[in-house]
């Protein structure tokens, strides 16, 4: 090997380190597991489980109602309110003013 091959060959080895390292730092930042990637999957579950909650919410709700106008236990409020948005069905004693 002759003493000029030599520093080509040592600045060729530094290229090729200087480019790995900078695409797997890129991969590591921008990639599928990369910590863009995280930060948007985290914020994705803090949006999914606060929808969770509120369906849960609203499940809870529901059972409450139909729990309520069940054959086992009838609240005559709540089912008077229910006939008055569903059907329309008003007392006899009451006016409509439009």
């Amino acid at each position: 090997m002759t003493p000029r091959s030599r520093p080509w060959g040592t600045l060729i080895l530094f290229i090729i380190a200087f480019f790995l390292s900078a695409y797997f730092t890129f991969a590591a930042v921008q990639g599928d597991y990369g910590l863009f990637r995280r930060a948007e999957i985290v914020a994705q579950s803090a949006t999914l489980e606060a929808q969770r909650d509120d369906l849960r919410s609203r499940v809870a709700r529901m059972e409450n109602l139909t729990q309520r106008l069940s054959d086992t236990y009838l609240d005559l409020d709540l089912l008077d309110q229910q006939a008055r948005e569903v059907l329309g069905l008003l007392r006899s004693d009451e006016i409509v003013i439009r």
